[in-house]
């Protein structure tokens, strides 16, 4: 695991056989003396000087024929932290790009490194690497680089400090190059981390390969030879070459594939570079006429590409002497970006100006889950923690699995299960918050239709409109759920201030009614004092109930003055007279039909409406008036049976049933969390009952309450949508 370590002079001459202007020559110079004058006197564990660490990662990167301010970068990249260097300072030396780029290599070291057993510092790390590398591609390749040659360097650490660094490496690293496609950088990583975390089964499968190679390589050179003469005579440019899997790749497969050492069928592996696309398919016909290929093997990842841009065809085959192979089949170009991924995208180029801004468009369209990384990103709320932000961000982007395409030919990678909605929503916000409709293939389908790789879809969009509550039962990615809920919150916020005038006007009545200075007790500081007596917990809510008089504004004024209204004997008597009246019409519902005393009334049980909701009665045969919700959908086509009803105004000590639904992921503890909660809103529970998806992740709960009105419902409903892992939580309708 030994490495040359390169000189200033090897890094200048790696970089002047690509980088020939001389002001980006001398900029790479200058980068090399400073963090030489800055570190001098600094030493590695081994102890060598600390340029040598520099010289090797700015020499790797310019192999990889990066900028010439990444070069820069990758000499001073520790400064800021291991030289007490600012940004300011850096920055008036060189220039705020480079500053920036060093001060987010030294921001994503900072978190300490906990591994599996504390997942929200792990989720920590990943979620700061992720958003760094979103914003400046540049910073995460000189972070790879920065740890390729601290793991190649590691013998020297402790052991303990071997193990962490190399579960670090495997868990966070390498992941990340395998995402940019840099293959080279991430095989390295991951064989490194395996010598160190598991040194045992790494020696066992360095022997197992070693005991075949002689026997391996034999059969290689007879079949490179043999196609080579079959693409000779059909005169088909190419070359040709062995190609070994590296150890933890092997060692991986056998644990995941639960497969033997001898089972694992791309150990003979072969590959072919040509010169075009057509030359490559022109190369796996003249395979397969000649081998027989292994059905179902056969993978074509230059029509369809890989996420992190990898291209290339495999295809496995029984070769004569009875040996399985497996063959890719690629460009020159392909093969680079194979092998370096983003940064083969990102070559230097020689002769036209440079702009970071315009490089890192450039990578995004190349890799669109870069993007979508910036996108979700910007829709995080300040509260979302690292691990539901990772959590988000592998389900909505690093597991998608089905590709569909705009009319325009544009691809759109989507998780399983997703529909128009996540697919509009993947487009633009707006795009999502007006559909009304979906062409799927030239047809027009539900907006809750499951969408298939190699769909075309189209969004039909209406200005005016808004996304539907019923939009969140069926998305599947976290970044369309949020924009919903999103908002949603924000038309519900601006319906209650739209009627918080209403509630002021009504409160403010009722007290000069009553002889008060409405002025003084409708001070917020004292109108907050009663909020938890009406279960609302800001002044919006609070105004809204009194507005729909799900908060009643005798009983507000009574807690507000700490008084009842003074009565004289006339107003008493009248008060007397109408309890009397209102005991003959008063029903265990608490609603009335205007003008009917008699008429038998109750709740419909299909959707349970609560004090405060707009209702309407609807005529039965021979069982009075059954209460209805105004929008429930069992009576929208029954108006000659439906008359008015009212909630009773007077003061009343009703309670209410509600049935609740909440779709969350499922944890341990999450029905008692739940039950807390309603506990705590002092909502008595008459039912509860819960069951795991299919999915095998999600589940559904649903709750029977009792409350007292529309406002201790919203709050209970509100509260309940704050408990971790809950996405949705609605009424039902049955």
């Amino acid at each position: 695991m030994e490495h040359r370590n390169p000189s200033v002079d090897e890094v200048m001459a790696e970089a002047r056989s690509y980088i020939r202007d001389p002001e980006d020559l001398f900029l790479i110079s200058k980068a090399a003396e400073y963090a030489a004058a800055h570190h001098a006197g600094q030493f590695r564990k081994s102890g060598e000087p600390y340029i040598i660490h520099l010289n090797n990662v700015a020499y790797i990167l310019a192999t990889m024929r990066v900028g010439p301010k990444t070069i820069a970068a990758g000499f001073l990249h520790d400064v800021i932290e291991d030289c007490g260097i600012s940004h300011d300072e850096l920055a008036a030396e060189f220039d705020e790009e480079i500053a920036d780029i060093v001060e987010a290599v030294t921001k994503i070291g900072t978190l300490e490194y906990k591994g599996k057993d504390d997942p929200e510092y792990q989720a920590a790390n990943h979620r700061k690497i992720f958003i760094a590398m979103a914003k400046d591609v540049r910073v995460i390749l000189v972070k790879l680089i920065d740890r390729l040659h601290n793991m190649r360097t590691l013998q020297y650490q402790s052991a303990a400090s071997q193990k962490r660094i190399a579960a670090e490496t495997l868990d966070v690293y390498a992941p990340i190059a395998h995402r940019l496609g840099i293959s080279a950088v991430k095989n390295e990583l991951e064989d490194l981390s395996f010598f160190y975390l598991n040194r045992e089964e790494y020696y066992h499968i360095a022997r197992l390969v070693e005991a075949k190679k002689a026997e391996r390589d034999e059969s290689v050179k007879r079949m490179i030879a043999d196609i080579s003469e079959l693409l000779t005579k059909n005169n088909i440019q190419f070359r040709i070459f062995g190609r070994s899997k590296h150890l933890y790749s092997i060692y991986r497969k056998m644990i995941t594939k639960n497969k033997r050492f001898d089972e694992i069928l791309d150990l003979l592996a072969i590959r072919i570079v040509t010169r075009t696309e057509l030359n490559c398919y022109e190369i796996l016909g003249y395979i397969h006429a000649a081998y027989k290929p292994i059905p179902g093997r056969l993978k074509d990842y230059i029509a369809v590409p890989k996420t992190n841009m990898y291209q290339s065809i495999h295809t496995t085959i029984i070769g004569s002497d009875g040996k399985i192979f497996e063959v890719q089949i690629r460009t020159e170009d392909m093969d680079s970006v194979a092998e370096r991924g983003v940064a083969a995208h990102w070559r230097y180029k020689e002769g036209r100006k440079y702009d970071a801004k315009a490089e890192q468009r450039e990578i995004e369209e190349k890799l669109s889950w870069l993007k979508s990384i910036t996108l979700y990103s910007e829709d995080q709320s300040e509260g979302t923690s690292a691990s539901e932000y990772m959590a988000s961000l592998q389900k909505d982007i690093f597991e998608a699995n089905v590709y569909v395409m705009t009319p325009m030919g544009r691809v759109i990678d989507l998780p399983n299960g997703s529909t128009p909605i996540d697919f509009a929503y993947r487009i633009h916000t707006d795009v999502g918050h007006t559909a009304v409709g979906a062409i799927v293939n030239d047809a027009m389908v539900p907006l809750n239709t499951e969408l298939h790789t190699g769909d075309v879809v189209q969004i039909k969009t209406m200005k005016g409109t808004g996304p539907s509550e019923d939009w969140l039962k069926f998305v599947k990615t976290n970044q369309a759920r949020n924009k919903i809920r999103s908002y949603l919150t924000k038309k519900e916020f601006e319906k209650k201030a739209e009627r918080t005038e209403e509630g002021e006007k009504a409160l403010r009545d009722e007290l000069t009614k009553r002889g008060f200075d409405a002025k003084e007790y409708m001070e917020k500081k004292k109108l907050e004092n009663v909020f938890g007596e009406f279960h609302v917990s800001n002044y919006t809510d609070f105004m809204y109930g009194i507005a729909v008089k799900s908060i009643n504004v005798t009983h507000v004024c009574e807690k507000l003055t700490n008084q009842k209204r003074p009565v004289n004997d006339q107003e008493a008597l009248e008060k007397l007279l109408h309890r009397k009246e209102k005991k003959q019409v008063r029903t265990r519902t608490g609603v009335i039909v205007p003008g009917i005393e008699t008429m038998k009334i109750t709740i419909a049980q299909c959707c349970l409406p609560v004090y405060g909701d707009p209702i309407v009665g609807f005529i039965t045969k021979g069982n009075g008036v059954k209460v209805h919700r105004a929008d429930c959908p069992n009576i929208k086509d029954m108006q000659s049976r439906l008359i008015d009803v009212a909630w009773e105004d007077a003061d009343m000590e009703h309670s209410y049933d509600a049935d609740i639904l909440i779709y969350c992921f499922d944890r341990n503890f999450l029905i008692t969390d739940i039950v807390t909660v309603v506990s705590q809103l002092k909502a008595p529970l008459i039912n509860i009952s819960a069951k795991v998806n299919k999915d095998k992740i999600t589940s559904t709960v649903k709750l029977t309450v009792q409350v007292e009105n529309t406002g201790h419902l919203e709050s209970l409903m509100a509260n309940l949508r704050k408990v971790d892992s809950v996405r949705t939580v609605s009424r039902i309708s049955h």
